[in-house]
């Protein structure tokens, strides 16, 4: 079963996701529904992702996002901290 999440917990959810390195998101157009994440070292970016509201508002779809997002950084050698969904 599939929980709906707040615009803000999937961004808490989303930073911790990423872990060591820091989390940026935003909201390009406001009331576009859209989230854009952002996965920057310091001053260097390693990723980014869209994400639609339906996306990040059900958790298994958000869960689902970032480990491919984090597997796609894992594959270009970066090292993540254990990270899982919360329940």
């Amino acid at each position: 079963m599939s929980s709906t999440l707040r615009f803000n917990d999937a961004l808490l959810i989303a930073d911790r996701a990423f872990r060591p390195f820091q989390c940026v998101a935003w909201a390009p157009q406001p009331g576009s529904g859209e989230l854009n994440i952002s996965v920057i070292d310091r001053t260097r970016l390693l990723g980014r992702t869209k994400l639609s509201a339906s996306t990040y508002s059900d958790a298994e779809q958000l869960a689902s996002v970032l480990q491919q997002s984090r597997a796609a950084l894992s594959e270009q050698g970066y090292t993540l901290e254990p990270w899982s969904m919360p329940a």
